[in-house]
């Protein structure tokens, strides 16, 4: 197995150590993302109980009717809000979908004129009042942890500490509740039907609540997939695309996969809720001058995040 540094690192050596520690962590979290692309973090703002309560209201709508989830889908807003049933979404190049269904809640625009068509409204779950309270609370305390662990990450790239701010405010990330459900027929699967096939987050970072990190598998340089344990009050980060490309691959947008239970565990749901940090679509992605240079010449197109957010929605085929 090869040796993979997915350190655990605690942000309140961050945001209220002393200047050895705010700077040990900069380090720390800039060579794990330069290297894996994963850490984990703990003392990030969710309390055990707010986690519990989550974990509750998320089985609870899921095992709500087929029909009663089915009024909260909207295709036309391609899956950024509500409900997404099975079968609808794959990973990029697949050509099964992955074995799940889930729910994504978006952002609510304060002290901004915006447009419904670019932050539509979050529906609101009728049969459980309490399911709208509690993500919209976890959505806003992951979102003030991700702008700190993007503070860091500015500064570990020598830019202004807040240089993600303007971009990441009232920006387009996404809570997203996954039901990965119970395989009742394990021989009637296709050779190639996993709860999440082989892939990369599209956006600059993504937050995953530790509990549901189990078959959760990371890609290593050495082309194996190493899995990634956490202590279940404990969080996951990861870098996606967006930041790799925005630091020219300084900074490692990982390859990784949600594996299917052993077969004595298939019958069984499994429920994850990951963060995807997105900035507002009108940041450039273009690369950072500071990545480029003889050594690592840019590799990539200049995009804007709304249009690279638009063609890899298309490529994971929730938008048409």
């Amino acid at each position: 197995m090869a040796l993979v540094n997915i350190p655990r690192l605690d942000l309140l050596h961050y945001t209220q150590g002393t200047q050895e520690q705010r700077n040990q962590f900069i380090q720390d979290i800039g060579k794990a993302f330069n290297e894996t692309g994963f850490v984990t973090i703990a003392n990030h703002g969710l309390s055990k109980e707010l986690i519990e309560e989550l974990y509750q209201v998320v089985p609870e709508f899921f095992g709500l009717p087929t029909e009663t989830k089915e009024k909260y889908e909207f295709p036309e807003l391609a899956g950024q809000r509500g409900y997404t049933a099975k079968g609808r979404e794959k990973a990029k190049d697949a050509k099964t979908p992955d074995l799940k269904e889930f729910w994504q809640r978006g952002q609510t625009i304060v002290g901004e004129e915006y447009s419904k068509a670019d932050f539509p409204d979050n529906p609101e779950v009728e049969e459980i009042p309490r399911f709208n309270g509690v993500t919209a609370e976890v959505y806003k305390k992951l979102e003030d942890t991700g702008r700190e662990l993007l503070k860091a990450i500015a500064t570990y790239l020598d830019l202004e500490e807040n240089y993600f701010e303007k971009f990441v405010i009232n920006g387009n990330s996404i809570l997203r509740a996954i039901h990965y459900f119970p395989i009742t027929d394990p021989d009637a699967l296709a050779p190639d039907a996993v709860r999440a096939g082989a892939h990369e987050d599209i956006n600059l970072i993504t937050l995953l609540i530790g509990a549901s990190a189990d078959g959760l598998e990371v890609l290593t340089k050495d082309g194996e997939w190493f899995p990634i344990k956490a202590k279940g009050e404990d969080i996951v980060i990861n870098v996606g695309d967006m930041l790799q490309r925005l630091t020219n691959n300084k900074l490692k947008s990982t390859t990784h996969r949600v594996v299917n239970p052993p077969r004595e565990k298939m019958g069984t749901s499994r429920f994850s809720i990951p963060f995807f940090l997105h900035p507002k679509s009108s940041m450039s992605l273009a690369s950072l001058d500071s990545c480029i240079d003889a050594a690592h010449p840019k590799a990539y197109e200049d995009y804007t995040a709304g249009e690279y957010l638009d063609e890899r929605l298309r490529e994971i085929g929730l938008k048409m």
